[in-house]
């Protein structure tokens, strides 16, 4: 990469968005200082000089009630050509609400003066428009949501969906939604595809990232693993192999044992902090796939015959990839107009991540998966968790990130990867109408007291306690749980029956109901008479999608509680399977059945809504896509959809 050639590698992304407050994130290739210009339509533009601030290592955390503090624009240098820019204006003169506002970036170094970001990326703005922009909604009238972006699943990508409406609406931005919730896995850090690793690697030397050494790995450092030891298909080798890591190894089925990363797709997981920050740049924009090779690696074909991958395979795989990199300049324009904010899910960092305390024990017990879950981690808090609440973020945590940057590998660090493991505010609230609260269901979870082996409860008592009072005389909440807190309760069941066996990550049994102490605290938020009227759940993680409307039983001023569910944004569930699973629930579990005594919900009345095209007994949409969901003024839903590439569907009451 030529260091006078400015590449805007990701973004920008609209995070955060207020009538005082513009939060935007981007990479870039060299360092810059950045000039914002906002341009509300029918008034005077507004230009901001942003020169990077430095982080001050002994800062604390800041007050969370306080965002004009925060330094207006912040850079952490990732590598020598790898540049991640989080911009945080507050404005003293409010931003004119429910109008178009346009805005443009200037980039400012010793190589460039003033160069525009509609210079260097032609196709950031709609057809009809000369600079991206967004809208300021009063209230949250419209709601954009979805989950499970895998590059490789053969699927629609639901963020070019999302883009396809706004530009069907782009001479009507009032109509536009508020924002575009992710709700989990936004990248699979454990379930690559081959041509996926090997652009990666090829990128990574153009991006100019430290070299990462391990410890308790057969493999010493990033430079091997991305090379001579890229392991291709073959991943699950690299775990440590003396008597103390056999605990890494829980077996699940006769014929093999799967390693503590349980993704059965685990032979690509990625390792180094290097692979999971360019998996990022991979999957939200174009611009480095310019440099990005899917050449099928020579090492591949060397390797033993087990678990080597066919021609056909892999170019079936990079058919896929090729398809999904066709629709990333439409998905960086979406995320460049709407609020996106984000949360965690296990495939962000690996599949079934913190389901057990024995998960947990022996996954951070060890030095070397330690490691790869933190680099995922401390990747996330850089791409999706910075933006998402900038404040909850101290200079202290964030100039130790930059420290470990450094020098990968060092014990600094480690040291980080703890701090972040230990991390208690991944969760956010915004201020929104109705309020917007976003929870983590993967880092506070509540151990199961009988047995390690059992499902954690989603949240503990203290996040539970917290949550409660967040809700205290709120009329109406948006609530974003990533896995769904009203599931399916067929699969549930069987998931249960898995637990009872000692084998819950053989059906990945991760559900609000799975432990009884956070499910009975949770139910009983909804009971209490201080907390919304209206509930609307946004959840994701099943890779299907639906709607239910949830009453309390024998109470006459019952809330409304909606749980929607979208998912996968690129993804789907194996369809012969569901639509068994699905007619056996409507079957088994209809809202007058006798069975649902036998569940933690027999105080409620839960009642699934049908997919506008659906046939007699289904309720559940498998198909990639990304969910809408539009409220009334006291924040109860109107209209329930699910958009298709080739269709909407919507959710009804059946009648």
């Amino acid at each position: 990469m030529q260091q006078s050639a400015l590449k805007v590698l990701a973004g920008p992304i609209l995070k955060k968005l207020s009538v005082d407050n513009v939060t935007l994130w981007l990479v870039t290739s060299q360092p810059v200082d950045l000039t914002l210009t906002l341009l509300p339509e029918g008034e005077t533009k507004r230009t901001f000089p942003l020169k990077q601030t430095p982080f001050k290592h002994n800062t604390q955390t800041r007050d969370k009630t306080s965002s004009t503090t925060l330094p207006e624009h912040r850079c952490i240098q990732v590598g020598e050509h790898l540049y991640i820019h989080l911009v945080h204006l507050s404005l003293a003169s409010p931003l004119p609400t429910d109008c178009w506002v346009g805005y443009q970036l200037a980039f400012h170094n010793e190589h460039n003066a003033g160069v525009t970001l509609t210079e260097l990326l032609s196709d950031i703005c709609y057809p009809e428009r000369d600079t991206p922009g967004f809208v300021v909604h009063t209230k949250l009238r419209k709601m954009l949501h979805g989950s499970c972006r895998k590059p490789h699943h053969d699927s629609p990508d639901g963020l070019v969906i999302a883009d396809n409406l706004l530009s069907s609406l782009q001479e009507e931005p009032l109509q536009w939604p508020s924002l575009l919730m992710m709700t989990g896995d936004q990248i699979y850090a454990d379930d690559v595809a081959t041509p996926m690793l090997a652009a990666i690697h090829s990128v990574i030397p153009t991006l100019g990232i430290d070299n990462e050494t391990f410890a308790d790995s057969t493999v010493a450092d990033s430079r091997s693993l991305h090379s001579e030891q890229a392991l291709y298909n073959h991943r699950v080798q690299i775990l440590p192999n003396d008597k103390h890591s056999q605990k890494l190894r829980i077996p699940l089925f006769k014929s093999a044992e799967k390693p503590v990363f349980t993704t059965v797709h685990a032979n690509n997981h990625l390792v180094s902090f290097a692979e999971v920050i360019t998996m990022y740049l991979l999957c939200w924009s174009p611009q480095c796939w310019e440099n990005a090779s899917t050449e099928k690696p020579q090492s591949i074909d060397k390797q033993s015959a087990t678990g080597a991958q066919t021609v056909d395979e892999y170019q079936n795989e990079l058919t896929l990839i090729e398809q999904f990199v066709s629709g990333l300049s439409q998905a960086r324009r979406v995320m460049a107009h709407l609020p996106c904010p984000m949360m965690f899910d296990d495939h962000d960092v690996t599949d079934d991540w913190n389901l057990t305390a024995d998960w947990e024990q022996t996954a951070y017990g060890n030095d070397f998966s330690r490691r790869i879950i933190g680099n995922a981690l401390m990747a996330y808090l850089l791409c999706q968790g910075w933006g998402n609440s900038p404040h909850s973020f101290s200079d202290k945590l964030l100039s130790k990130v930059q420290t470990s940057l450094n020098d990968l590998g060092c014990a600094e660090h480690d040291d980080t990867i703890s701090e972040l493991l230990e991390f208690e505010q991944w969760h956010y609230q915004w201020p929104t109408s109705p309020k917007l609260l976003v929870l983590d269901t993967r880092t506070q979870r509540w151990w199961s007291e009988s047995n390690a082996n059992k499902p954690s409860g989603l949240m503990d008592w203290e996040s539970l306690t917290e949550l409660q009072q967040a809700l205290i005389n709120e009329p109406a909440v948006v609530l974003v749980s990533p896995a769904p807190i009203f599931g399916v309760k067929l699969i549930e069941a069987i998931q249960r029956v898995f637990t009872r066996i000692g084998k819950p990550l053989m059906v990945d049994a991760e559900n609000w109901m799975a432990h009884p102490g956070s499910a009975n605290y949770l139910l009983n938020l909804f009971t209490h008479r201080k907390t919304p009227q209206n509930f609307v759940i946004l959840s994701g993680d099943v890779h299907y999608s639906y709607a239910y409307h949830v009453k309390l039983k024998r109470r006459r001023n019952s809330p409304d509680i909606w749980q929607i569910t979208s998912s996968g944004l690129r993804n789907t569930f194996p369809e012969g399977l569901l639509n068994w699973l699905d007619r056996l629930n409507r079957w088994l579990y209809a809202p007058y059945s006798p069975l649902n005594i036998f569940t933690k919900r027999r105080n409620m009345r839960v009642t699934p809504l049908k997919p506008s095209h659906a046939s007699a007994g289904e309720r559940l949409v498998n198909g990639s896509g990304v969910g809408l969901v539009e409220l009334d003024n006291e924040g109860k839903p109107i209209q329930i959809s699910q958009l298709l590439a080739d269709e909407k569907i919507h959710f009804e009451h059946d009648n």
